[in-house]
């Protein structure tokens, strides 16, 4: 028997794991880990995995990546703040932050890898805008097990490891990010390439709230507030979900941090969508001119036009759980946030961090957080520079490219032939 069953929120459902993604009967909702452990026991495992009795895994990968929580000086001194926290994940062997590919993706790759070795068949398929795709490139390298990885074109250049690896297959898209998505989903429709779910895998999410958990353990408590930029919106739903088992615990505190999420304006579909009091993304309302915000951003990597914001379980529900809030971020704004943190901080920051700390400037300056609480500020990537120093970072090569408007279908069998070879 696995240390963990899956539970539908919607209809009650219990289920064993078989790389499971959504309920069977049909729930518009996203299902969740249930683990037979109330209290978190802490491994001597390196990493992530310290805290696999909460990951939805048996074995585990002898990684260093893993989210790393300290208390902020200089950031904090700068915006008056007493007990301003920072879950750092990227790379800072100063601070212990081992996370080579610089981003929290690592966070979700090591798990999901690891869940569809024990509980699924076929090769993964990761649709990303960059940072997820880097992620599962470097697992790839590191456990010798083969992905294939979708990215939009402009973004093929954020495809790097840290060895040398044949275990990828990279496909470039013409578009954004969410034609990315619907190319990676008509690869999965052969069999052989299964997706790997996105926002639906509870081994992501799980994965991403260990940065809750990091947080929780070394702070002693749940912090009062959660900061985060969000594209799809998946790490605060994953930050929801890890503050709801620390309660369960009962050694943290009964209360769930108030969720801060921020989308990069011009496009802020959720943003819009929650503060009108919405369950439902209305594409000609809070996305008009989807395409063209997409390409003025500075972190596209929060450009998701189908975010789990409206499901059971979801964004909204999360927002809703926490009294949460929502945050548009300029672009002037993310840029000056991001030079005030490295001033701050003395380390580098990925555009989407950037415009995490924006928002926090914004939530301290209108009074939505009060500077004396516990306040958890997730970096979600950054060190890019250090990186560099002690990592050689070895560019991924296309293997394949889908045009604007023919979809996925032409290539399938040639990428069915690469898994066929490397698998």
């Amino acid at each position: 028997m696995r240390p963990y069953t899956l539970l539908c929120p919607d209809c009650g459902q219990r289920m064993e794991d078989h790389y499971t993604l959504s309920c069977p009967a049909g729930c518009n909702a996203l299902i969740r880990t249930v683990y037979l452990k109330r209290t978190l026991d802490l491994r001597n495992e390196p990493g992530i995995f310290r805290f696999a009795d909460w990951l939805p895994v048996e074995g585990t990968i002898p990684s260093p990546a893993g989210p790393v929580t300290y208390r902020s000086e200089g950031l904090a001194r700068d915006l008056g703040m007493k007990n301003l926290w920072i879950g750092f994940s990227g790379y800072w062997p100063e601070r212990n932050a081992e996370i080579a590919t610089c981003s929290f993706k690592e966070l979700e790759a090591l798990p999901t890898v690891v869940r569809m070795k024990e509980t699924g068949r076929g090769t993964l398929v990761i649709a990303s805008a960059g940072n997820t795709g880097r992620a599962f490139c470097q697992t790839a390298a590191v456990t010798g097990i083969p992905v294939v990885v979708v990215v939009p074109s402009a973004a093929a250049e954020r495809l790097w490891t840290t060895r040398e690896t044949e275990k990828v297959c990279l496909v470039t898209v013409d578009g954004d990010y969410s034609d990315a998505i619907a190319a990676a989903n008509d690869l999965c429709t052969h069999a052989g390439l299964v997706p790997e779910g996105g926002a639906k895998n509870v081994a992501r999410r799980d994965g991403m709230g260990t940065v809750m958990l990091d947080a929780a353990v070394t702070i002693g408590q749940i912090p009062d507030h959660y900061v985060q930029a969000v594209g799809s919106g998946t790490g605060g739903i994953a930050a929801w979900e890890a503050a709801m088992r620390l309660i369960g615990d009962g050694r943290f505190g009964g209360a769930l941090p108030r969720l801060h999420l921020a989308q990069n304006a011009p496009f802020v579909p959720m943003v819009r969508a929650w503060r009108a009091g919405r369950r439902e993304i209305l594409p000609e309302t809070d996305m008009r001119d989807a395409r063209s915000a997409i390409a003025t951003v500075y972190a596209d990597v929060l450009t998701n036009r189908n975010p789990p914001y409206g499901v059971g379980g979801g964004v909204f529900d999360a927002l809703t759980a926490t009294d949460g809030a929502m945050y548009a971020v300029e672009n002037r704004d993310a840029r000056d946030a991001e030079k005030r943190f490295v001033e701050a901080e003395a380390i580098d920051l990925d555009p989407a961090a950037a415009v995490a700390v924006a928002a926090l400037i914004q939530a301290v300056e209108t009074g939505e957080i009060d500077p004396h609480s516990n306040v958890l500020l997730n970096i979600t990537g950054g060190g890019y520079e250090r990186a560099a120093e002690d990592h050689d970072q070895i560019v991924v090569r296309p293997a394949f490219h889908v045009a604007a408007g023919t979809g996925a279908g032409e290539i399938a069998a040639d990428v069915l032939s690469w898994v066929k070879r490397h698998a």
